[in-house]
């Protein structure tokens, strides 16, 4: 599945696609408003990653250009930006999401992963992981063939957890993504623990094995082990 990353921050470009790679996808790179304009039409992406703030250009006019070629790529837009403006305009012009810098970038491969499955299916997608099928599309979650009544949040909450299946990820990083630029504001993380042990105990209910591990002083798990 091939992605394009349009962002000026070397570092964080670096960071960004090795973290994808390892997720299976590819990456297409460039580094300016320019280059992302050479790179649009390059491949049929699933996704697109573009920042606004970039040196020779505005990235929502990379968005406009982008819809107006009738792209079906799904796009993110990236900005160190918080303006509530632009935000509504990246989304009025086509974009699916908005994610501000700084972010873990567990989040960011959530993210892409919601995108490219919206791009890709349809709504049509089946998402399994051991004993637990979701339909993300219909919100729906099921063990084996008995239906669990998830809430959005933990609806939300365990489609992160299965796009970052065998990964470490913090608390922090699950605030920051059910709750965006709120996510960490509130000092304590009781709200993370409590979402967690109630989607734990509703999947385990249901006859699912507890596939979400403690990492003592770290975070949590979900794995198969």
């Amino acid at each position: 599945m091939q992605i394009l990353i349009v962002e000026d921050e070397i570092p964080l470009m670096e960071s960004m696609v090795s973290y994808l790679k390892m997720e299976g996808f590819k990456c297409e790179e460039a580094t300016s408003y320019h280059a992302g304009l050479c790179s649009l039409d390059k491949y049929d992406y699933i996704c697109m990653l573009i920042d606004l703030n970039l040196p020779d250009g505005d990235g929502l006019n990379l968005v406009k250009i982008a819809k107006q070629n009738q792209s079906n790529s799904g796009i993110i837009i990236i900005s160190a930006r918080n303006a509530l403006e632009e935000r509504v305009k990246g989304l009025e012009l086509g974009a699916d999401d908005y994610l501000v810098k700084p972010f873990h970038l567990s989040e960011l491969v959530a993210r892409v992963h919601s995108v490219a499955r919206r791009t890709r299916s349809h709504g049509e997608e089946i998402l399994t992981f051991g004993m637990i099928r979701v339909m993300p599309e219909e919100r729906t979650c099921f063990v084996e063939d008995k239906q669990v009544d998830l809430t959005r949040k933990e609806h939300d909450l365990l489609l992160y957890l299965m796009s970052n299946r065998n990964r470490v990820i913090t608390k922090e990083s699950i605030a920051d993504y059910l709750w965006g630029e709120y996510g960490g504001g509130y000092g304590s993380y009781d709200f993370v623990y409590t979402h967690l042990k109630n989607l734990r105990r509703k999947l385990v209910d249901a006859g699912s094995p507890d596939y979400i591990k403690n990492v003592y002083g770290v975070g949590y798990k979900f794995s198969l082990e």
